[in-house]
């Protein structure tokens, strides 16, 4: 299928705006906006005052979204996420309150310091883009994207999120620190001035809707399939791993793949594409074994992960 060139031009320039106020994370942002097309959900896990949060606002502001953070702690409550009813002292009925994840971009930030039962509350907005309090079912405004955070470091008073949540995630990225030239960058931008409100609305919500759609219309063949099978099975037989890719991961390993073709101007699919997303959509959804008695971190986890896209061989379409 050919594709609207409008389309990906405006995919070119919020990449460009969202730059102005994040400076050094050119792969980061395409990766982002990848998901966002995808339709998933991001999990950021990085150390504090890499530029996260400003991440969220910029494409909050780019994308034109309506926009909500939550600083994650441990008395926050699902009521607070979600919503809830209280009454109205003059018609003595119920009304409802919006929670926090009534907009289109809510950054949940540092979610792994909140309990198990708040982070729980945002299961069913996340697969159902919805909320049900009191037996009522909400939809929550089109689009909704999760931006989450985690801090790897200091771990005290820290509720890891269970494999249930992490799955709902498209894609986990780390940011990491900007290296010297980048860093005396954002000195000079600061020093001058707040780098942020420069960040202008590229595209609309309908705009965004249509990009959502050209990149679920991106042709995938059947050979592309049988390759993202097959790579999910080698995951769950490796020893190295107690849990492989779920079907939800080869799910979201295809739509990323989809995406990652729509940037490239690209109609269809390629293995490239596949290879390009497959360790970030994948390393956060399975389980290392235990080697010596400890768990493998990120980046040996990560490792595992690309020897295992390295292995199996690709298609030759």
């Amino acid at each position: 299928m050919e594709i609207d060139k409008r389309l990906i031009s405006l995919l070119k320039r919020s990449a460009d705006e969202i730059r102005r106020s994040v400076i050094g994370k050119d792969e980061i942002i395409i990766k982002i906006l990848m998901t966002v097309c995808a339709g998933g959900h991001i999990l950021i896990e990085d150390i504090p005052g890499v530029g996260k949060t400003t991440m969220a606002v910029a494409f909050s502001k780019a994308l034109s979204l309506k926009y909500n953070r939550m600083q994650f702690t441990s008395d926050v409550m699902p009521a607070d996420v979600t919503g809830f009813n209280m009454p109205n002292r003059s018609t003595g009925e119920f009304e409802f309150r919006q929670g926090a994840v009534f907009c289109n971009l809510f950054l949940a930030d540092e979610i792994n310091r909140t309990s198990s039962k708040t982070q729980s509350a945002l299961l069913e907005a996340m697969e159902e883009r919805s909320v049900t309090v009191d037996s009522v079912t909400r939809a929550l405004p089109d689009p909704f994207i999760v931006l989450a955070t985690q801090n790897p470091c200091g771990s005290a008073g820290t509720q890891m999120l269970p494999e249930s949540q992490l799955d709902r995630f498209m894609i986990r990225l780390t940011m990491g620190y900007p290296d010297a030239a980048e860093e005396a960058a954002i000195l000079k931008a600061k020093s001058q001035r707040t780098a942020l409100p420069e960040v202008s609305p590229v595209m609309t919500a309908d705009e965004l809707k249509a990009l959502r759609d050209a990149a679920d219309s991106i042709f995938v063949s059947d050979e592309i399939f049988d390759y993202i099978a097959r790579l999910a099975a080698a995951t769950r037989k490796d020893s190295r791993l107690e849990l492989g890719v779920s079907p939800r991961g080869s799910l979201a390993v295809a739509a990323m793949a989809k995406s990652a073709a729509m940037f490239n101007g690209r109609g269809y699919v390629i293995p490239a594409d596949v290879k390009y997303v497959f360790s970030d959509v994948c390393a956060h959804r399975v389980i290392p074994a235990r080697v010596r008695g400890r768990l493998p971190d990120d980046s040996e986890t990560r490792r595992i992960i690309d020897g295992i896209c390295g292995s199996v061989s690709a298609p030759v379409l």
